[in-house]
């Protein structure tokens, strides 16, 4: 079988290790010049750095499994310590609610209380409401929604909380509760149960990217090819089923199925030809489908002391900064014998935002001021700035967008010979480990004849198989 892999995140390196690995025949083809994705590593400044945060952890063996075949002992566990910043303090998240009380003032901490409890018995919205706004609200109270939700997510999703589905605390949240997090304080072993209150990760230390750098060198070793720099323009057909695809250099490569990780309006619109075009009424469905861009500003700090975090939310609307990476507290080998840091300020943006078209100096500028101003940075000086800009980053989980998906997924699932995988290629808001669930499982259905339902990973009715967790000495069993 002729099997090509549109790009080499997570989910098509996976997918084209494990059909090279099956006795495919594969091509993998990555319009960048790096393998990774999103989970990319790179250079700078002498550290080794990733596209902002990225924490392993799975519970699925055969994902964990997978993970560790790759990595090795290459790997270090990190002992996880992310805070939200809120009104001048930095607060424990997940939750530690006497710490919580103690940085709010027992006046706020009580309000949150009476509000957590008014929601209980007298609910603020109905059931079937379907929005974040309400999900968060009911589990956590109005209270705390204001205070450690709605600012964060608003400048992520560039949309109110009100229009954002539930779908996001479904998929990233699930039942986590206010009364999770408060027995999760008082229970120990408790916070091993939900991946919100994991308090320790595998991380490798040549960086998140090392994991798919590897990947790629033994897919490579197995006779399988990588395309760098080569977009798919054209995704061939012929009689109703995928023929081949045509690259940016007008080369054309038979195959007998593609498995595309490209964003899903990039495949519809390579799918369309004239003398079969793709309907007009998925073309109305994939236009209502956005992203939302990531503006990654890092900035190169002449201090190893700057804040104990391995991230911080920002929870303020006063800045535009969402999210800040400390990479000097995740693994030494990330910053060598280098007595600097290197933060990653997160932004994020639509194409017509100022901010999206904003030169370097000017943005370099603004995180720095920022940063100073919610006292993230106090007297350290920053020597230098570097800007990344990374479109189509985040699938935009607008209210009523699973219909607008259905039927996407209805006349994809008439052409034989593809199928979408990953974050972008399936419009799901992926982790690492839902990504290579997908690159497994599509490979088990093209090599094995399996029936996997690859739109199912990642939906709030995950099951995993058998639990375990990775430890600096193994996979084990979880309890």
């Amino acid at each position: 079988m002729r099997v090509g892999v549109i790009g080499a995140g997570p989910a098509g390196l996976t997918a084209a290790l494990s059909l090279q690995r099956g006795g495919a025949s594969v091509d993998l083809f990555e319009s960048s010049a790096q393998v990774g994705g999103l989970s990319r590593s790179m250079d700078l400044w002498g550290h080794r750095v990733d596209i902002g945060p990225h924490r392993f952890f799975s519970t699925d063996e055969r994902i964990n499994q997978f993970w560790l075949d790759i990595v090795g002992d290459d790997y270090r566990m990190v002992e996880r310590l992310t805070r939200v910043y809120f009104l001048g303090q930095l607060i424990d998240y997940p939750i530690r609610p006497l710490s919580a009380m103690q940085k709010l003032g027992w006046r706020d901490a009580c309000g949150c209380l009476t509000s957590y409890l008014k929601e209980k018995v007298s609910p603020t919205y109905a059931a079937d409401e379907g929005s974040f706004q309400s999900w968060v609200t009911s589990r956590f109270g109005k209270r705390l929604f204001e205070m450690f939700f709605q600012s964060y997510s608003e400048k992520l999703w560039g949309i109110p909380c009100s229009e954002l589905s539930d779908d996001f605390a479904a998929q990233r949240i699930r039942n986590f509760s206010l009364g999770e997090a408060i027995a999760s304080a008082v229970m120990p072993g408790r916070s091993k149960r939900h991946k919100t209150l994991v308090d320790q990760f595998a991380y490798p230390v040549g960086g998140t990217g090392a994991v798919y750098e590897t990947m790629a060198a033994k897919f490579v070793s197995l006779g399988g090819r990588i395309h760098l720099e080569s977009p798919v323009t054209k995704v061939l057909r012929r009689d109703s089923k995928v023929s081949g695809v045509q690259l940016s250099s007008n080369d054309s490569i038979q195959l007998d199925h593609v498995v595309s990780t490209m964003p899903l309006s990039l495949l519809i619109n390579a799918l369309d030809d004239e003398n079969d075009p793709v309907p007009a009424a998925v073309h109305s469905a994939i236009d209502a489908l956005k992203f939302r861009n990531t503006l990654l500003t890092y900035l190169h700090v002449d201090s190893d002391d700057v804040f104990d975090d391995q991230w911080v939310y920002i929870q303020s609307p006063d800045v535009a900064a969402g999210r800040v990476t400390n990479f000097r507290n995740w693994v030494p080998e990330l910053y060598r014998e280098l007595d600097t840091t290197v933060l990653a300020v997160e932004r994020w943006c639509d194409n017509n935002s100022p901010a999206w078209t904003s030169d370097d100096a000017t943005l370099i500028q603004e995180c720095k001021n920022e940063l100073q101003e919610i006292g993230l940075l106090t007297n350290q000086r920053v020597t230098d700035g570097h800007v990344l800009r990374i479109g189509r980053s985040y699938p935009i989980y607008r209210k009523g967008y699973r219909q607008h998906i259905e039927s996407v997924a209805r006349y994809l699932s008439s052409i034989g010979g593809i199928t979408p995988i990953g974050r972008n290629g399936a419009f799901k808001y992926n982790n690492q480990d839902h990504s290579i669930l997908m690159g497994l499982l599509v490979a088990d259905n093209l090599i094995n004849g399996a029936d996997h339902d690859l739109w199912s990973v990642n939906s709030d009715s995950d099951s995993y198989h058998e639990p375990t967790r990775i430890t600096d000495t193994g996979l084990v069993r979880s309890v």
